[in-house]
């Protein structure tokens, strides 16, 4: 069983928050959303919390990241992990890089959608990935 999630141990991984993408979501208002995710990207700042932002195609219908994000995350934002019409963030060897770099062993993913943005990290990179690496970086 894991422990609880601590600013020290976790990092948080923001996959496709895109204009574009945003635009998709329709179960709950664009604004609260947009609010919402922000939100959590300031709390993990002021947590000293790693943030990990990765974009889709961003010169596609899914658009640059959140602007405000470059406010808010600057390091983060220019660092962001561009992927090449990559669907499953987690085949994108650069977010694994920029995963492992935070050396943190709890992860906290937040995306646009759940059944494509969201679906694949966990369910490939937790069992396949990040619980391995976590104990190899942290053993």
């Amino acid at each position: 069983m894991m422990g609880t999630f601590t600013p020290s141990d976790s990092a948080l991984v923001l996959i496709d928050h895109q204009v574009g993408t945003m635009k998709l979501i329709k179960t709950i208002p664009l604004a609260v959303v947009k609010r919402n995710t922000l939100a959590l990207a300031k709390v993990a700042k002021v947590l000293g919390i790693p943030v990990v932002l990765t974009t889709g195609t961003e010169d596609k219908f899914q658009g640059p990241l959140l602007p405000e994000f470059e406010e808010i995350l600057p390091e983060a934002f220019a660092a962001r992990v561009k992927r090449a019409g990559v669907i499953n963030a987690w085949n994108d060897p650069n977010l694994k890089a920029a995963v492992e770099k935070t050396q943190r062993r709890n992860l906290i993913m937040a995306g646009v959608t759940t059944d494509v943005c969201l679906v694949y990290p966990p369910a490939y990179g937790s069992a396949a990935t990040t619980l391995p690496l976590a104990k190899n970086l942290y053993s």
